[in-house]
């Protein structure tokens, strides 16, 4: 019976999935198939949540979006879990909290702090401590020194309000002090959702905008083609992990 809302069936995806928040680098990422986009098999395209399924040399891969922020992507995960993906990497983008970070770089999650409402009313409440895989989180940092990507190892936080929308310019200034490397919105649900369902997860963004928490700090963020050219790096490190 196909799931609610990724109308698939076991079998469809791949036991190793993608997981973009945008669509485009969905279909960005299923290009990269053997055979590129012609080759890859459209799984899912209900409420534009594209899915698609392929091999990359030969090793079954699929790609999914996710949508953004807590609720969607806890949907989506629910979702490829019950169908029997095991392996789960975010491939994303991140607000860094920190002036040595420069933009464009690599973050590889270690562990997502749940300032969220999804893990709260999961966990009913009660405290819990999101972490990536080991094994699958090593398999991508190796990949990154082996493509020579640059790249920062930590724990990051997980939100749910967009920080540059947040009435309080401060807000994230919590996270940056305990030395949270950055911020993004879907990573803490993932990691849960996985670790309860013993499945493994973790988490790449590419740092897009610097909040050193400097009063007098002028945004800057990477322009269209940086953008491209450092998504294309961090999936270059995602497809090249050996994931056991």
């Amino acid at each position: 019976m196909p799931q609610i809302h990724l109308h698939a069936e076991p079998g469809d995806y791949a036991p190793f999935v993608l997981l973009p928040g945008d669509p485009g680098r969905a279909t960005t990422i299923a290009s990269r198939f053997d055979g590129g986009l012609a080759g890859a098999r459209l799984v899912n395209q209900n409420r534009g949540l594209l899915g698609y399924s392929g091999t990359i040399n030969g090793r079954p891969v699929s790609v999914q979006t996710t949508g953004m922020g807590g609720p969607s992507i806890g949907v989506v995960v629910e979702e490829l879990l019950r169908l029997g993906v095991h392996q789960l990497v975010r491939v994303g983008t991140t607000g860094c909290l920190r002036d040595d970070i420069a933009l464009g770089d690599l973050i590889i999650a270690t562990a997502a702090t749940p300032v969220d409402g999804t893990v709260s009313t999961l966990m009913s409440g009660r405290p819990i401590a999101p972490a990536a895989n080991f094994a699958l989180t090593h398999a991508l940092v190796h990949a990154a020194e082996k493509l020579g990507v640059p790249h920062h190892i930590g724990p990051i936080a997980s939100i749910d309000v967009f920080s540059h929308y947040h009435p309080d310019p401060q807000f994230v200034r919590p996270w940056r002090d305990a030395g949270v490397l950055a911020v993004e919105m879907e990573a803490s649900v993932l990691f849960h959702l996985a670790a309860v369902r013993g499945a493994q997860a973790a988490c790449l963004g590419v740092a897009v905008d610097i909040d050193s928490g400097d009063a007098n700090q002028e945004h800057t963020y990477l322009s269209a083609e940086e953008l491209n050219a450092a998504v294309e790096r961090m999936i270059d490190v995602a497809l090249a992990a050996e994931i056991g």
